[in-house]
């Protein structure tokens, strides 16, 4: 079995992507429905309702919290 060194250039691919290229958001507003599509869920009625009320709590950093 082979015990091989990552080389250099694949060390590079591994590295983690800056938290300030994360963020989702482009100064646009937060609509329900794009909250609703971040969590995976289907625009159902409920779903969306769900959304809305999360948006009242949290303001647009719902989505932050969502996304990965």
């Amino acid at each position: 079995m082979s015990t091989s060194q990552p080389d250099a250039s694949r060390q590079s691919e591994d590295r983690a992507t800056p938290d300030s290229l994360l963020h989702t958001r482009t100064g646009n507003d937060v609509s329900p429905e794009d909250l609703v599509l971040a969590s995976g869920k289907d625009l159902t009625p409920q779903n969306i309702e769900w959304a809305r009320r999360k948006l009242a709590e949290e303001g647009p950093s719902a989505m932050e919290k969502i996304l990965p």
